[in-house]
């Protein structure tokens, strides 16, 4: 009686090889399946990709999608709406992406109480044009009018939404990864010592600061080299910027994306420090695996950064204040020890994937009793701008080109149109 069948879509799917919503649906999917539970992820069928039926319990359907950068999430998430429509009827659906809110309807009209985990404030994005930023602000609003619920995985965000809306959202977080005694082998792939390396892993977008953290590190005095992990298939200006920025320092290493996931965590595990430049989103995957790994961190200062790190991070907000932090990281070592050491006890403590799935189970089985929260909400914006909360951020986290009392009738063609 308290086996459900959950859907999980809006995401390119598991294994996971790509971003946070990946490991979230592969760390919570197979999770949901040991405790009883039937869970269908839809993922996105690659170029010579052999799909397989199940992956750790979890059945898997894949489908195509157009590869464009505007519309490859929507064309996919369509397809798996329409998809579930053919199979027994699903108990409960988790849909990842408010971007996907278009689908919301047509969920609800095959009486799947559906809940969107609405991601950061995606229309803050630098990828997207002023259309596409519309669009995303709309989607906001058609989320709170057609969603059951509404998961947050950040109190910044949930913020926004009872600012903007006044809806609730259910704030459930990610997990973290926590890394003891993890080998060494992979780090001689990339010419690295232990423990004697800074670290980035990020896409070349810019509201991940990657320019502003090599530029930081370039004004630096380190003697240990920074190692930069990351690229952007839709960003070749900003790409162009980092690569100048970068040139003629030999201690700035760009190696590129790592898909590799043993690299990855040999990476994150014996950095000396992890930089990170992000600035939009909630609560940060990459974040989380450099805590759980036991690496201090330096993070650029945005409520959401300051939420997951508390008092153990530093924080930047330019190129001046990055090298200040890495080379004070540098000539104290034992505090820079220590720091690390308390930020993965707090990602024990705070960032557990189990506790995590609770939430997650916890609200499939309140949404199959019948709860929704779809009505309760404003339709439109909070005409007074938004705030985070009372800490030290920049002032852009509350400044937009759209300003937060604006409404938009926009179109799945606006974010086609997108640049």
């Amino acid at each position: 009686m308290n086996s459900l069948r959950i859907a999980m879509l809006g995401t390119r799917g598991v294994p996971a090889a790509y971003g946070g919503f990946e490991t979230a649906v592969e760390e919570i999917g197979q999770r949901l399946v040991a405790r009883g539970h039937e869970v269908t992820v839809y993922c996105r069928q690659g170029e010579g990709d052999e799909p397989r039926d199940s992956y750790l319990g979890m059945g898997l359907v894949h489908l195509p999608s157009v590869r464009s950068k505007a519309i490859e999430t929507l064309s996919h998430t369509a397809l798996s709406v329409a998809h579930l429509a053919t199979v027994e009827q699903h108990d409960v659906a988790f849909l990842f992406n408010a971007a996907n809110a278009p689908f919301l309807p047509a969920l609800r009209m095959q009486r799947i109480p559906t809940a969107v985990h609405v991601d950061g404030l995606e229309w803050k994005r630098g990828k997207w044009g002023k259309n596409g930023r519309r669009y995303y602000r709309w989607a906001e609003q058609f989320s709170v009018r057609h969603a059951d619920a509404l998961i947050s995985d950040a109190q910044g965000i949930a913020d926004y939404y009872t600012h903007e809306f006044s809806v609730p959202t259910e704030l459930i977080t990610y997990g973290a990864p926590i890394l003891t005694d993890t080998p060494t082998n992979r780090l001689h792939d990339l010419g690295l010592a232990a423990g004697k390396f800074h670290l980035v892993v990020a896409r070349f977008e810019p509201e991940n600061h990657v320019d502003v953290v090599v530029d930081g590190y370039r004004r630096s005095n380190a003697d240990m080299p920074l190692v930069v992990v990351g690229s952007a298939p839709y960003a070749a200006a900003h790409t162009t910027e980092i690569e100048r920025l970068a040139a003629g320092d030999p201690r700035i290493h760009l190696v590129g994306g790592i898909f590799d996931q043993e690299l990855l965590d040999q990476l994150y595990a014996h950095a000396y420090t992890y930089i990170h430049g992000h600035s939009v989103g909630g609560t940060n995957p990459s974040l989380l695996r450099a805590m759980g790994a036991r690496t201090a961190v330096i993070a650029y200062d945005v409520v959401f950064n300051r939420d997951v790190l508390g008092t153990e991070g530093l924080f930047f907000s330019d190129a001046a204040a990055l090298a200040r932090h890495v080379d004070e990281s540098e000539s104290e070592t034992r505090a820079t020890a220590e720091t690390a050491g308390l930020l993965q006890a707090r990602a024990n403590e705070r960032y557990n994937w189990d506790t995590v799935t609770d939430g997650y189970e916890s609200l499939a089985k309140r949404l199959h009793a019948g709860h929704s929260t779809r009505g309760l909400g404003r339709r439109t914006r909070n005409s007074i701008a938004w705030e985070p909360s009372p800490m030290t951020t920049p002032s852009e986290l509350a400044s937009s080109e759209l300003t937060p009392s604006e409404t938009t009738s926009a179109t799945l063609t606006d974010l086609d149109r997108a640049s």
